[in-house]
């Protein structure tokens, strides 16, 4: 089994590039003939990975929920309308949520067993078209997507240098809070549900979990058919600061003012422009016009146990 692996060394804070060597270990002692890429910029992994779909029995990311993104992307391209190549993970990065909620072990030797054994499940995609002030662009992702105050989060989280882990991000989102200003969002879920007015916050997810420690979703599953999405509407900042330690137990989506139901499209106007994320990675400062499309098993993902 010939398997492209496609490595960030910047992931985990810089630490990842230093588990190349064991990364290699791990693979050839499962008998997988591994041709490893190191990324040196951002969105290189994604180029690495759609030239890599058609000359490789599988595709890895190694790294990070931000190096799966880029990876997901190539793939997603490359495969067109179909579904992707084989695709596995290695994770060494920081937060891990997708391989955590999936699940697939962090310890490297038992996640190369799992991608040697060559098992597949079919999980969820979501395409997103995203509208600035002067481009238009398509992305996917598989976990987590969201506007409004979550990136705001995001964006303070990479100014942070000396703090590391889940600690950098609960700092991050109180610097985001005190910087919370509400957008006018026009928003259409599905055919049946709208609004219009002040938002703070719509998180479309994929998976449960977000940030490392934040259950955004917890009901959110990867291979339903459906995202699960988290809105809130423009609310007091004492009332956002009440609801943050709800976030790590999930128990915010059971708050009046909170809105959380599951789609498979949802549009959106936002004036101003909203800062947007993408599991965990910034894809736009100011985006104006944004549609999420489900994919339905878009994705072969090498797991513990096969589906069909």
């Amino acid at each position: 089994m010939r398997v492209k692996v496609i490595l960030n060394p910047y992931a985990n804070r810089w630490r990842a590039g230093g588990r190349l060597a064991e990364v290699q270990a791990a693979l050839t002692a499962v008998s997988l003939t591994a041709d490893i890429h190191a990324t040196t910029s951002p969105g290189e992994g994604t180029v690495v990975a759609r030239q890599a779909a058609d000359e490789y029995d599988a595709v890895i990311a190694a790294g990070g929920d931000g190096t799966i993104n880029e990876v997901i992307n190539g793939l997603i391209q490359a495969a067109a309308e179909g579904q992707t190549v084989p695709f596995g993970v290695l994770p060494i990065g920081t937060a891990n949520d997708l391989s955590d909620t999936i699940p697939l072990p962090r310890d490297l030797s038992q996640a190369a067993q799992i991608v040697a054994a060559g098992h597949t499940r079919a999980i969820d995609a979501v395409r997103v078209h995203v509208q600035t002030a002067d481009r238009h662009f398509v992305h996917y992702f598989v976990n987590n997507c969201a506007i409004g105050m979550e990136p705001l989060v995001t964006l303070e989280n990479t100014k942070i240098k000396r703090l590391s882990g889940n600690a950098r991000y609960f700092v991050a989102l109180v610097r985001a809070l005190l910087k919370l200003q509400a957008w006018q969002m026009d928003i259409h879920f599905d055919e049946t549900a709208t609004f219009s007015g002040p938002a703070i916050l719509l998180s479309v997810c994929n998976g449960p979990r977000t940030g490392g420690i934040f259950q955004m979703a917890p009901g959110a599953q990867f291979d339903d058919g459906y995202f699960d999405y988290v809105f809130a509407p423009g609310m007091p900042k004492r009332t956002v600061l009440a609801l943050l330690p709800r976030l790590f137990k999930g128990t915010h989506i059971q708050h009046p003012q909170v809105q959380h139901g599951r789609a498979r499209r949802i549009t959106i106007t936002c004036q101003p422009g909203t800062p947007m994320h993408a599991d965990g990675e910034l894809i736009a400062d100011v985006a104006t016009q944004i549609e999420y499309e489900m994919l339905p098993g878009k994705i072969r993902l090498l797991a513990t146990q096969e589906s069909e």
